[in-house]
């Protein structure tokens, strides 16, 4: 029997994955700065996607994933993913905490909006029908999450353009959480 090497290594809970099919992509803040009420003026790094691709599209088929978030606000309002729902609604994903502490914010399609707490070692069942987005809510621990999902869900961000997340979440002057009704305040 031949006994080979896997071709991809994603040694927890520090590393990212590495090896074949393995795609890295930066996001600065200018990519995402109308996600935010007051925007900042200089561009630091947001987030980093690490993404292994297996295999054709098609159903059965996964992707794996590492966000690793940085600890960096805009104006007091908490760093956060673009946020999305899959195009096809009936695939769903996995997200797992590797590090850090923040919020998984989930939307339904009827803009209800609310939130699971994430920190090292939490796992979060993603429906297919929810809009996701992760918050990393320290300024200054990096927030790291896997995911898995089926390489035929797709991204729908346009759905979240028009209708955001129904809360922002804030640190107040003495750095404590504040969730934001969009529209006012709580």
């Amino acid at each position: 029997m031949n006994v080979i090497d896997a071709r991809v290594m994603h040694h927890f809970p520090n590393g990212v994955p590495e090896g074949e099919n393995v795609s890295h992509a930066v996001k600065r803040y200018h990519e995402v700065a109308s996600l935010y009420e007051h925007p900042r003026q200089d561009d630091p790094v947001v987030y980093e996607v690490y993404t292994h691709d297996e295999g054709p599209k098609k159903p059965g088929n996964l992707l794996w994933g590492l966000t690793i978030m940085k600890p960096v606000d805009s104006n007091g309002e908490c760093n956060m993913t673009r946020g999305h729902f899959h195009v096809d609604r009936n695939c769903t994903e996995y997200y797992f905490c590797l590090r850090g502490e923040g919020l998984l914010l989930l939307m339904d399609e009827s803009g209800h909006t609310w939130a699971e707490r994430m920190s090292e070692g939490s796992l979060h069942h993603i429906d297919g029908h929810l809009a996701h987005r992760c918050v990393n809510t320290s300024l200054t621990e990096e927030l790291w999450i896997g995911a898995c999902w089926p390489t035929v869900s797709g991204h729908d961000y346009e759905s979240v353009e028009a209708r955001e997340f129904g809360y922002r979440v804030k640190r107040n002057a003495d750095g404590e959480l504040v969730f934001e009704q969009r529209g006012e305040s709580l």
